[in-house]
């Protein structure tokens, strides 16, 4: 079962179909302009983020909130039945004819004006983005349990950018209507370009279709360009860089002791990910167990809101031990619970806090990754499919006993995820970084000419 939901493409917005050998056949669609995708668009211009980018802000501001707007929305803005089909009531909307997402119909339903884009996040604006939230789930659970009681079919494959919603995702995989999930890791727009490959080779070509019955065939999705060690260095030394080469031993010991002391790092490596999720290629990593990674990561090196949380990279071995997890989730598209036995229990006062003042509160053993609602945007490491990355967070595993790793994109708010060994090198010198390894170059902060040093805090606009 291939069930594909986002904003629209081309006029479907949602579309079921059964994928056998190398044929896929449609079965129904919902078509624009009733649209789950532009619902959560919606209210993402309506919180003040950027459409068709921020929509991941208001997934990672819902646990902050409560869902008090479900039913209203449930209620005014759309129509759902009971197997998950749906219609919008278009009258609080404008993108079918003006130039914004909603209108003031929509803004005088919910009782305030749109956020501005840097104004204050109220709890107001957690409690909307935790409504739009329930309702992704509710309307992906229906559509779900419905097309797995109707088919019979143990198998699912996600698409379309709604699939890019790792909360709902998860929540689809606990609810087991269906065995079996994969998703796309370039699930947006983006993935049309694999999908048009594919559909040439099998439809058009009529080429089979050859399943290996162990990990998926994108084997890790690192099908970007990547650069010889000579090369890199080349380019290091003419962006001014200063660097010591190690081999790979004496490279994976390095990062793994500046992990351990709790240093951030720029990880460049090999060729780099498709998909928007940085997937330990062209990352910035630190220890999860520090109280303040997250902070620091989030004011300091990605200049972005305080509140979004950050992914653990996990030994895929040891994923059961850590989170509610016991499935491979290689692209970091399900969102599982921190194990129970790794919790804090949080005191009266700290239950009583609300919004943003949770952030700081250390909830569990690795606090940098764990949200305020305990859980965690998972990605499993594979030795098959990136047996360098995978070395190193085995290698701070001896020194710690943690075999998780903060894991977030090489780049800074607004600016794309570095591809090169020069934009590696300009976003380590932009921003608090403390170490860089690219390939086997090691590089050190303090080593640097500080002449080099660029002030990226608002080189970007907010993404």
């Amino acid at each position: 079962m291939v069930l594909t939901a986002d904003g629209v493409g081309e006029w479907a917005t949602t579309s079921v179909a059964v994928g056998r050998g190398n044929a896929l056949e449609t079965l129904k669609e919902i078509h624009f302009p009733h649209s789950l995708g532009l619902l959560y668009s919606a209210f993402t211009y309506y919180t003040g983020f950027k459409v068709n980018s921020g929509e991941y802000k208001v997934m990672g501001l819902a646990p902050y909130g409560e869902p008090r707007f479900k039913d209203l929305i449930l209620e005014k803005l759309m129509d759902v039945k009971e197997d998950g089909s749906f219609r919008l009531e278009l009258e609080y909307f404008d993108y079918c004819t003006g130039l914004t997402m909603t209108n003031d119909k929509f803004a005088d339903l919910f009782g305030e004006p749109v956020r501005g884009p840097e104004a204050l996040l109220t709890p107001f604006h957690m409690d909307v983005a935790a409504s739009v939230q329930a309702v992704t789930e509710e309307v992906m659970l229906r559509l779900t349990r419905s097309l797995a009681a109707e088919t019979g079919m143990s198998n699912l494959c996600l698409a379309g950018g709604v699939a890019l919603n790792c909360v709902a995702n998860g929540e689809i995989l606990r609810d087991g209507a269906f065995e079996n999930i994969w998703i796309q890791p370039a699930a947006g727009d983006a993935g049309g370009s694999v999908g048009a490959a594919l559909a040439a080779y099998h439809q058009h070509l009529e080429q089979p279709r050859h399943v290996n019955g162990a990990l998926d065939a994108m084997r890790g999705s690192y099908l970007g360009p990547s650069y010889e060690q000579a090369d890199i260095e080349a380019r290091l030394s003419a962006a001014g860089a200063k660097f010591e080469i190690l081999d790979d031993e004496a490279l994976i010991a390095a990062s793994a002791d500046a992990l351990a002391a709790e240093m951030a790092i720029g990880w460049f490596q090999g060729r780099m990910e498709f998909g928007p999720r940085a997937l330990g290629n062209r990352s910035i990593i630190g220890d999860p167990r520090s109280p303040t990674m997250q902070k620091t990561l989030n004011l300091r090196v990605k200049y972005r809101e305080s509140f979004r949380p950050f992914a653990p990279s996990v030994l895929r071995d040891d994923v059961s031990d850590w989170f509610e997890l016991d499935d491979d989730s290689p692209y970091m598209l399900l969102v599982a619970g921190v194990k129970e036995e790794r919790r804090r229990e949080m005191t009266d006062d700290e239950e009583a806090l609300f919004g943003i003042d949770k952030l700081n509160i250390v909830r569990s053993d690795i606090p940098a990754v764990t949200h305020i609602d305990y859980s965690a945007r998972v990605q499993t490491v594979h030795e098959e499919t990136n047996p360098r990355y995978h070395a190193l967070i085995s290698a701070f595993k001896q020194r710690t006993g943690c075999p998780v790793i903060v894991n977030t994109s090489f780049n800074v708010r607004g600016e794309p995820i570095v591809c090169s060994p020069e934009d590696a090198f300009r976003c380590f010198m932009g921003t608090d970084i403390e170490v860089l390894v690219v390939g086997n170059c090691f590089l050190r902060k303090e080593d640097q000419d500080p002449s080099l040093k660029l002030d990226y805090k608002d080189a970007f606009e907010l993404d």
